[in-house]
């Protein structure tokens, strides 16, 4: 009975070696908390984790090269004096642009090394432009 014993905890505590241990998936959340696996990124204007692509307003990139559509989303502020605009070929993850008084156009601030500019665009639609250049609508 003892040697059953000894040669079971033996056998167990070779295996111990072997055991490999895998990464948890969704185990990548970032500095505030959101699970970039999962689609999730930080709104600065929601104070929240968002998933980009449910947002209401989403535009598309204009003249895509690649062989798939990507796209953008657009969050305002409550009182719609702020724009968050994800550009996911940027440093940053969202960028904001600021409206100036009854104007219908927000604009990055001077602290951004692009110029971005996001403006109406046919009916209930934006454009956003970097350096007076289309790059979505």
């Amino acid at each position: 009975m003892k040697k059953t014993i000894l040669f079971t905890l033996m056998f167990l505590f070779s295996l111990m070696p072997a055991q490999k241990k895998t990464p948890v998936v969704g185990n990548d959340r970032d500095v505030h908390g959101c699970i970039g696996s999962a689609g999730y990124t930080y709104s600065q204007i929601r104070n929240e984790c968002v998933r980009v692509f449910e947002q209401k307003i989403k535009l598309k990139k204009v003249d895509s090269d690649k062989g798939y559509a990507s796209m953008t989303a657009v969050i305002f502020s409550k009182n719609m004096k702020k724009a968050e605009i994800f550009i996911p070929d940027g440093a940053a993850k969202s960028i904001i642009l600021e409206r100036q008084g009854k104007s219908k156009v927000w604009k990055s601030g001077k602290a951004i090394k692009d110029s971005y500019v996001l403006i109406p665009y046919k009916k209930k639609g934006y454009q956003i432009k970097k350096n007076d250049v289309v790059i979505y609508h």
